[in-house]
């Protein structure tokens, strides 16, 4: 028994990390390789996707844990994830390594992502049916049990209700370009919002 529930706390985590990183063995080779170095410099990985097996483009997102991203950070993880993969040299032929922060209109893929943004709307898909869908929009409102709440308006119902949907079924989820997010996203970073809004 208690080796079953380790098998299936395994997959489980084996699941969670499947949003952060693009399916292929490859793709889940390179984000064992860089993931120590990554957090090594204070800095968390968000997601990672390769384009083409033989070469093509690494593109990794990362950020601070308090959600923040400069130029520099990119630099330092660019420099350290380039030094590992010279070394253990994964990914066969020539490609680019493309170090980005996850930007305003950000990929939600770990559990915290959909705390950190609760209130603010975001579009999600999930990998399978459920209720009769795919895709659902509405208002963050955190987690609980695995479950990611959204509220949304829900055929049948007047008012906006709160629905839950399994973390380990969501495929892609962004949040929506809104004023709110962009003054959020700016007063988080310590900029003006006013220099990014008309």
């Amino acid at each position: 028994m208690l080796s079953e529930q380790k098998h299936d706390a395994e997959d489980g985590a084996a699941n969670a990390r499947s949003h952060l990183v693009a399916p292929g063995a490859v793709a889940t080779r390179i984000a064992d390789l860089i993931e120590p170095a990554i957090q090594d410099l204070g800095f968390e990985l968000v997601r990672l996707r390769q384009t083409g097996e033989q070469g093509g483009t690494l593109q990794l997102m990362t950020e601070q844990p308090d959600g923040m991203m400069k130029v520099e950070g990119c630099a330092a993880v660019s420099r350290a994830v380039s030094a590992i993969l010279d070394v253990e040299d994964p990914i066969k032929g020539h490609y680019v390594l493309e170090v980005s922060s996850p930007g305003i209109g950000r990929p939600l893929t770990r559990q915290k992502d959909f705390d950190t943004w609760t209130g603010f709307e975001a579009k999600i898909e999930l990998s399978e049916m459920l209720a009769g869908r795919k895709r659902f929009r509405g208002l963050l409102q955190g987690t609980q049990d695995g479950e990611v709440l959204l509220e949304m308006a829900v055929d049948g119902h007047d008012e906006p209700q709160t629905v839950g949907l399994p973390f380990l079924l969501i495929a892609e989820a962004r949040l929506t370009m809104s004023d709110e997010l962009i003054d959020e996203s700016a007063k988080r970073l310590g900029t003006d919002p006013d220099t990014n809004t008309d």
